[in-house]
């Protein structure tokens, strides 16, 4: 199985590259069983000696291999790094990881990163809603008159970005990027991101804007609906133009 081949390369290249490691896991794809013909095996290390935090690609005995390698105070600055952006990506492969090496540094990381994710990304206060109401608004307007395919073609992917991180964020969950846009729609509401994916694929198959106008216009509307006027950024509160 793809899995058992997949430990035994990485014990492998832990054993050889990084004996002394504190701790190690194997994470990605691979592990979740979503791993593709390109698919790559994700580890991330923890190790003392190390002057800072880095990443490495390389091939290992026929695997291409992404490494992650942390001090063990390095790798908790990237968690909250991770978490105030509201994409947990080094926390979740930490959480879904199966161990390389097992110790007591291991099994702490492992308790940080699930309480990290269980509790969510930090809500967005008010100003924080209305900053992203009033770009998914201007996004939107751009979509909407948009009469150039090429251009509509970039801006729906703007648009699409914006709306799930809107959704996800005043929901309290999780965003992601790339490929994770859709999964963590699907974490959030299976139906939900059923509908999301079929609102963009009808633009792209066939231009038809509405159900991409809906999803917006239904996302905006328990936070006030579009923002355009009155709107500002860094505005003194007080001056001739006040």
């Amino acid at each position: 199985m793809t899995i058992e081949r997949a430990l035994e390369s990485a014990k492998e290249l832990i054993r050889i590259r990084f004996p002394s490691c504190e701790a190690a896991v194997l994470s990605g794809s691979v592990v979740r069983g979503q791993d593709t013909a390109t698919s790559d095996l994700d580890i991330v290390v923890v190790i003392n000696e190390l002057s800072s935090s880095y990443r490495e690609s390389l091939m290992w005995q026929g695997w291409p291999v992404e490494l992650f390698v942390h001090t063990p105070t390095g790798i908790l600055d990237f968690f909250r790094d991770d978490c105030l952006r509201g994409r947990p990506s080094l926390p979740r492969m930490i959480s879904e990881g199966l161990p390389l090496t097992g110790n007591q540094t291991l099994d702490s990381l492992k308790a940080t990163a699930n309480r990290l994710l269980s509790a969510g990304p930090e809500r967005w206060d008010e100003d924080t809603i209305d900053r992203k109401r009033y770009f998914l608004t201007d996004a939107l307007d751009d979509f909407n008159g948009c009469t150039d395919r090429g251009e509509g073609l970039f801006i729906a992917g703007h648009l699409a970005e914006l709306l799930h991180e809107f959704v996800l964020r005043t929901s309290g969950c999780w965003i992601g990027s790339s490929k994770w846009i859709v999964r963590a729609l699907k974490e959030f509401d299976p139906e939900y991101a059923l509908r999301f994916v079929d609102a963009f694929d009808s633009y792209y198959k066939h231009g038809e804007k509405r159900g991409v106008i809906t999803l917006v216009n239904q996302a905006l509307s328990p936070f006030g609906g579009r923002l355009f006027e009155g709107f500002s950024i860094g505005k003194p509160l007080v001056g001739p133009f006040s």
